[in-house]
């Protein structure tokens, strides 16, 4: 029987591991990060984010985040969009797709008519290789690390440094599309962030001071 030493043991290997995962990030801050970054920033359409399993989860955090950050953003999950919903993408509208390999049928299929649609399509992935990638009209590179998913098989940092690299193209764009903090706080009234809305644009002109 384990130990609690030994849990104490596993989590601090996993917290480790996630780290890691999110630093390699930082490596592919690069001219094809700026690149869609300017399209992002440029674009007059939407930008729709899509990814299947735990990537669709980052990616309808990431349509979330991008939204917050003045930047028009939705997920629709592939089998959703391969069922009518590629109805909504409109010409000028990009895609933004979530995958560690690459290789999901259903999101590359989505992928494929959906990049007729709209004004480019853009993925993520750890596999510059795979067919999402060489469908994708730009790619942004993830390198991994051995060991930050549980077992090689669940994706616990893989989603990390992915979700880590949207947060950094929210931000991005939100200072090049001159949202500043007080169109974000107006667009956001509830909860703790509405509540302390005015002490915060406080603090964060300073800051800018």
């Amino acid at each position: 029987m384990q130990s609690e030493h030994q849990w104490v043991s596993i989590a601090k290997q996993v917290i480790r591991a996630d780290a890691a995962a999110v630093l390699g990030a930082l490596e592919w801050v690069d001219a094809a990060f700026l690149e869609v970054a300017r399209k992002f920033i440029e674009c007059k359409g939407k930008i729709l984010v899509t990814g299947s399993g735990t990537s669709g989860a980052v990616a309808s955090r990431a349509a979330h985040l991008l939204s917050v950050g003045g930047t028009p953003a939705f997920y629709l999950p592939p089998a959703d969009g391969l069922h009518g919903g590629l109805g909504v993408l409109q010409p000028e509208d990009f895609v933004l797709a979530l995958s560690k390999g690459g290789s999901s049928d259903e999101l590359n299929h989505f992928c494929q008519r959906a990049k007729t649609l709209c004004s480019g399509l853009i993925a993520i992935t750890a596999d510059p290789e795979s067919a999402l990638a060489k469908m994708s009209d730009h790619v942004i590179q993830l390198t991994l690390p051995a060991g930050i998913d549980l077992g090689a098989v669940v994706a616990t940092g893989s989603s990390l440094a992915t979700a880590a690299m949207t947060d950094a193209l929210v931000e991005v764009c939100r200072v090049g599309r001159g949202y500043g903090w007080d169109k974000l706080l107006f667009t956001h009234p509830s909860g703790a962030v509405g509540r302390d809305a005015e002490e915060s644009l406080k603090r964060l002109h300073s800051v800018e001071d």
